[in-house]
Parts: C-alpha cells; structure tokens; sequence
C-alpha cells in the first residue's frame, strides 16, 4: 500500500511538472489514430501467419525497424504492440524506430479507469532464433546489442517506469536480463548483453523488450532501434556499418506543409523552399564518401518534374549531418490539373550504399507534397496536446496567421483534439476569423470577420483524426493575412479543451493566444492542428442534415432554481441530457414529447449544459445557469 501512495505521489508532482508557458500547456494525447486504424488489417494478417508453424530465424538477427508501416515485420516479430515509427524519437541512429509507452496495439491506453496504476504495458517478441548447439554454442560468442532512448518527442516516463529485456530459457521460461528504470530525454545509448549460459541455446530461442509504465503517463516513450543477435562479437563490437537516412526529408513548401495548389500557382517562388534537406547519420568509425540524388515526380499525372542527378557527399565519422538539396523549378500549369484539384508532389531521395555490408532498408526516404483545400503548418500527426487554462472569469483565444497568394473562400476549418479523460464534448467553444488582432503587426484593434458559435469537439473516424466544421456561409477573404481559430467562453468550463500538437515542426508557429484582453504570441515550439478549408463547399463530421426548425429548441427560465421547461419542435419523442462542466451527466430525461418540466432542484447551483436528442437529431447545445 505504502508503494502504490508513494507512485502516486510521483505521478502527481510529476503531472505538475509537464511543459508550461504561464497559461499555456501541454499534455499527454492517449490516443494513436495510426495504430487505431491500422489494427484490424494487422490483426487479420497476424491470424493468417499464424495458421502457418514458423521455421527458428538463422543467425545474425538484424533490426533497425526502418519499414513505412506502424507495426513491426511478423518475419521477425510474433507481436506487435509498439509503434513503429520516425515521429517519437530524437536524432536516431537509422530512420524508424519502435516506441514503447501504456497505448495498446490499438493505439488507447490500456486502462483508461484506473489510470494511477503501474502495469507492464508494451511488448516485442522475436521470432523462434536458431540457436542450437550444433549451429552456435557458448564458445562462440554470441551478443544480443540494441539502442534505447528515453521520452524521445514526447513524455518521459517516471523513475518508477522501466524498459526491461527478457531472454527465453530452453525450458519454456524467460529470465530478466537487463532493465532501466525511467528518466528524461538522453541520446540513443547502445547496450551490449553477451548470451553464454548454455540454457538459451536452443533451436527456438526468443528475446522479448516489455516496458512497465505508469498508466496515467500514457505518452511517456522507450524508443528502440537497431537490434543486433550474432556470434563471432565482442563487448566492443558496437560498430554497425552503415549510412542511412534518420529523419524524413523537408516539405517543399517554405513555410505551410500544405496549401491549395492554386495558391502555390499564384507565387511559387516566395511559397517554395530554397532547398530541400534530409539528415544522415554515418554509424562508421571513419568517414566516408557516396553518391547521393532524388526525382521529384506530379501525382496523379506521373509526370517527371526532376530527374536524378547524382553527385558525391561525405560524412565525418559516427555523426549525423543535415544534406541539403537544390529545390527543382518545374510546376504543373493549373490548366492541367483543374483549379480545385488535390495535386501532389513525390520527392524521393536516395544513397548509394558503400560497401555491401551496408543495411540498404534505410538509403531512400519520400516525402509526398500534397497540395489540397486546406492550409497548414503541421504534418498531419500528432505528438502532443495543446491547451489554455483561463482565468475563473475571463475567457480565452487562440489565433493562427495564415496568408493567401490570391482571394479564395473558407468554408469551414478542421481541427484535431486531444483525447481527454473523460471526452471533453461538453467543452463548447466558437470558431473566430479575424483580418487583425489587436497588437499584432501594429494593428489597433481585433477585426472579426466571421464566427461560428456553440461548437463543440469531435473525434473523427478518420487516419488523420480532424474534426471539420461547416461554415454556413462561405467567408471571402482577399489576399493577405487573416487568423483564425477558437474562442473559449468564460466560465464554460471549456478551459483545457486539448489541440493536437505537432512539435516536430521546426520554427515559429505563428500562433497567438489571449487570456488577458492582451494577444501574445505562443511559446510553445511545433504547429497547432487547426486548418482552414478553402476553395469548393464541403461536408462536415457527422453533421446530420437538419431542418432549421431543429435549431429552435427552448428552455426557460434560465437562471433556474427548481424546475426547467423545454420546448422542441420536432414530432419525434426527445431526450433531455443535463452535464455538469466536467461532462458528468447529472439529468437525463427520456419521452419529451413536445414540452416537459424537469426538476433540477437537486443541483448544486452552478453552470451545466442540456443537450436535446431526438432519433438521430441533435439539437444545439445551451448552457444553464442554476441558482
């Protein structure tokens, strides 16, 4: 017992130890929209494998994880629980790493209730390793190495966490081989386990990495990266032969990652990058010299915009440098393609390996330019969660700067939310577009052009989990700057609605927010994950197509202190949820037919917000006042 108070505790101070500026926050997202929508194609694949009994692997065993696929390759790997990504880590020693944190292979914690608690969370398992006695022996040798890094881009994980490595024994069993408890970011460090008790040499031998972690901390990361198993090796055997890719290759674009191509038409000289970079890393312990090019080619015309060209690099021994690119000056014309069309770009870059000893599975990387109906400055993933907390009375704002080339439209903005426990649907919130804030770039005053009221957070079903909302007019803006973003109501209980986070985006991120009456610009490094959607009318999340009469629901009084009436138009029986700011739902009336009294005497006096449904229509949202 005393144990568990004592975790607690550290989670606790921990929490409050999260990155902070003044008012502005981040946290922990809980959710992995890749691994989410990736599972039940994994899973259905890993049933199949199965079917089938697998040969043992031979020796050596190499893994440096550098597939373009979330889960780990079944030919080497029986499970697949952690991440497989280039988003989690920092300066790795090849593209791809596999992260370990408390999200199961679905991408959701493993226990979303009793969050305080520790728990053995993620796994990696090999395949079945032939390490008979007639292949390989102890005399021979044999070292297990692989690197780790703690936190990486995202959380790290407490001193009460561990990454721990498990060796399975000839008899069924698996024997603790090495740990680490939990700590903050540190570079990839290489351990070397040497393998000579004669119980693991076996015809199916199998190694397993299971991070224990703090299920509150459901971000906090282990990343690990080029796993080695050979005979023949030494305590110094560190030294992996090979040049390859880390990170992947820069976005084209100079300052968005994405734009509408009519945009880009309009100014491609100021929107294009003045070179394109990828880094290396040369796991040598020498220099050396290669051959590098990259092709950039138009989709979906498959028309070739840049062909390769070689020419020589060179990289100091056992560093990672950034190479940098000349950007290609060819565009497709817009006759081409259609004003509104989604075009995009497929920029690959390759190595020439040096030796044939040389891994290869890390000498190309893609980036694909996609030019859309939206603007952004993140990439699409998320690492993190943003948030305000606002003062009792005071409401608050976020902005981002966006700019346009020409005039165009906006018809709606797209937005991705951190998952919070419980959901934050009750966190109401306006959508605002303004041509100036007061303060900023020299402008007197806060010039709103457009809001949209009574919005409330969405979890879409989508890869990229962006939540849209429809604006119901077209907003024409000119060329120029504009914002836009949230509004957050005073004492709405809205505060800390969490905004995915990219902070993989180097640079400022032109975000501004206020909780003063005075806008500042944001501290926080990366891209919030709000867009705004241009050009032709579009659709937004599971938004049911409603009569307007739907929208012309009442209820009265409001302040109310003992009883509440609601009206609604519709023929359907409605029901009546009453939440509290928290979204605990405190009333819940059923079988409204046109009107009903609902006593709410019971409440503590406060803010709630009622919500009517009636068969799949959704009535807006109001709030109430309790006296």
């Amino acid at each position: 017992m005393t144990t568990r108070i004592i975790g607690i505790l550290w989670i606790l101070l921990l929490c409050s130890g999260a990155p902070t500026h003044a008012q502005e926050h981040e946290d922990h997202l809980n959710y992995n929209a890749a691994l989410f929508h990736a599972f039940p194609q994994q899973s259905m694949g890993l049933a199949a494998k199965k079917t089938a009994a697998a040969e043992p692997l031979p020796l050596p065993f190499f893994e440096d994880f550098t597939n373009y696929g979330v889960f780990p390759d079944q030919a080497r790997w029986t499970n697949y629980q952690v991440y497989v990504n280039n988003r989690m880590c920092s300066r790795p020693v090849s593209r791809g790493v596999a992260t370990f944190d408390a999200l199961d292979w679905r991408g959701i914690p493993y226990d979303s209730f009793s969050n305080a608690n520790f728990r053995y969370a993620d796994s990696l398992t090999s395949q079945p390793i032939n390490l008979s006695l007639n292949v390989v022996s102890p005399a021979d040798s044999v070292y297990l190495s692989f690197y780790y890094q703690p936190q990486g881009t995202g959380f790290y994980p407490l001193p009460q966490d561990s990454l721990m490595l498990f060796l399975k024994t000839r008899f069924g069993g698996y024997v603790k081989a090495w740990s680490i408890q939990g700590s903050a970011l540190k570079p990839f460090q290489q351990v070397m386990i040497p393998i000579t008790d004669s119980v693991y040499f076996d015809s199916f031998f199998q190694f397993t990495f299971i991070n224990k972690a703090a299920l509150f901390w459901a971000d906090a990361i282990w990343n690990v990266d080029y796993i080695r198993l050979g005979a023949g090796r030494n305590l110094y055997d560190t030294l992996v032969s090979d040049i390859g890719f880390t990170s992947d290759p820069s976005f084209m674009l100079n300052d968005y990652t994405y734009m509408p191509y009519r945009q880009f038409f309009a100014s491609p000289a100021a929107e294009r990058a003045p070179q394109y970079t990828c880094s290396l890393r040369n796991n040598y312990f020498v220099p050396q010299n290669f051959n590098t090019a990259y092709t950039g080619t138009a989709q979906p015309l498959g028309t070739l915009l840049k062909p390769a060209v070689f020419a020589p690099a060179s990289l100091t021994a056992r560093t990672t440098q950034q190479l940098t690119y000349p950007p290609y000056i060819s565009v497709i014309p817009i006759s081409s393609i259609g004003y509104y069309d989604k075009v995009s770009f497929q920029n690959r870059y390759f190595i020439e390996s040096v030796s044939a000893d040389d891994p290869t599975g890390n000498d190309t990387v893609v980036r694909e330019q996609i030019f859309d109906n939206y603007l952004a400055y993140d990439d699409g993933s998320a690492e993190k969660s943003y948030y305000l907390s606002l003062y009792p009375t005071l409401p608050g704002r976020i902005a981002t700067e966006y700019h346009l080339n020409r005039q165009d439209s906006m018809q709606g903005m797209a937005i991705y939310f951190g998952r919070q426990v419980p959901f934050a649907f009750n966190k109401g919130f306006d959508i605002h577009v303004y041509s100036s804030l007061a303060g900023v770039h020299g402008m007197p005053s806060d010039v709103l052009l457009y809001k949209r009221e009574f919005c409330q957070p969405g979890y879409a079903d989508t890869i990229n989990n962006f939540w849209v909302y429809r604006f119901e007019e077209p907003l024409p803006l000119p060329a120029g700057t504009f914002f836009a973003g949230i509004f957050l109501p005073a004492e709405s209980g809205s505060d800390s609605l969490y905004i995915g986070l990219d902070v993989n985006r180097v640079g400022g991120n032109h975000t501004w927010f206020n909780v003063t009456s005075e806008w500042k610009p944001s501290q926080v490094g990366g891209a919030l994950m709000m867009r705004p959607l241009l050009g032709l009318p579009i659709a937004g999340s599971s938004v049911p197509n409603q009569p307007a009469a739907a929208m012309n629901w009442e209820m009265y009084p409001n302040p109310a202190k003992d009883v509440l009436t609601v009206r609604h138009p519709g023929d359907a029986p409605a029901s009546c949820i009453i939440t509290d700011v928290q979204g605990r739902i405190v009333v819940h009336q059923q079988q409204i037919r046109s009107s009903a009294s609902i006593s709410i005497e019971h409440l503590i006096p406060g803010i709630y917000f009622v919500r009517l449904l009636a068969g799949d229509m959704v009535y807006t949202t109001q709030k109430l006042i309790k006296e």
